[in-house]
């Protein structure tokens, strides 16, 4: 089973539309495959094929500090111990833990020696799954509305998601990362055998292809890219960097009025 993520660091390059058109190529090919919508923020794949998220399969759950006064002794570790700066302690108050900015990692209530961090579960999203044909599925994430981090939903989706690939023999599974660099894109890309960054020929696709060819240089998984929409713009500063990162670019898609029609009216798995 081969493990792709489809990402691209900007929005808007067609990297959804790419990974949509991947998963037909190899469905038609015989292929049994899963596409695994990774962008839980805002997640759009289910659109391009025409289907709708009505009934979910798997709500997921994070578990949150929650401080237990009586037994703080205000000693600090807690703070020191976080990563994610999300836990504010003034001198002599008790820790105040931000939860927009906690990863739900549980390090804090691991080492408190007073047992005053006790962990809360609570649901910060939901999976659906659909069955577009034999050979092929979508499974989509879905963020509760107004989370910050969103890394532990996409964690936790595409633990499903593998886990039911391993259930049906699935041959590829396709991983549709948000945009961006940050720790969601990061947790898509993470234990992928492979990558295509979809870029566009203009000067804000070059500054993102930069980052996100960077970002998976360190997390070591190999790349390729492709140039979407490749003949409306100059192709000179992402050749460069294609040439930076000793990278392929392995297509370039020109703009396609048929592409734009199906994209927008839901049919792109048709093509």
């Amino acid at each position: 089973m081969k493990k792709i993520a489809i990402t691209g660091g900007k929005g808007g390059t067609g990297k959804s539309t790419v990974a949509v058109l991947l998963t037909n190529k190899f469905s038609k090919k015989g292929k049994k495959v899963i596409l695994c919508d990774c962008d839980v923020e805002c997640p759009n794949d289910y659109l391009l094929i025409g289907q709708k998220l009505k009934k979910p399969v798997k709500k997921i759950f994070a578990e949150f500090p929650e401080l237990n006064k009586k037994k703080c002794q205000k000693c600090g570790l807690c703070a020191k111990t976080c990563q994610s700066n999300a836990i504010f302690l003034a001198p002599g108050k008790y820790p105040v833990f931000i939860k927009d900015l906690c990863s739900a990692c549980g390090a804090c209530w691991a080492v408190c020696p007073y047992k005053a961090i006790k962990a809360k579960k609570e649901e910060v999203g939901k999976i659906y799954l659909h069955k577009i044909k034999s050979s092929l599925y979508l499974i989509t994430g879905v963020a509760k509305a107004g989370l910050e981090e969103t890394g532990p939903v996409v964690t936790q989706l595409k633990e499903f998601a593998l886990n039911f690939a391993k259930t049906i023999k699935a041959d590829y599974v396709l991983f549709d990362t948000a945009a961006g660099i940050h720790c969601p894109v990061i947790s898509a890309l993470f234990g992928c055998d492979f990558a295509y960054a979809v870029t566009e020929p203009t000067p804000m696709g070059a500054y993102d292809l930069n980052l996100i060819l960077d970002l998976c240089k360190k997390l070591k998984i190999p790349t390729k890219v492709i140039i979407n929409q490749a003949d409306l713009g100059d192709k000179k500063e992402i050749k460069k960097i294609a040439r930076k990162f000793e990278t392929k670019i392995v297509k370039e898609i020109p703009y396609s009025k048929k592409i734009v029609d199906a994209y927008s009216q839901g049919r792109l798995n048709k093509l």
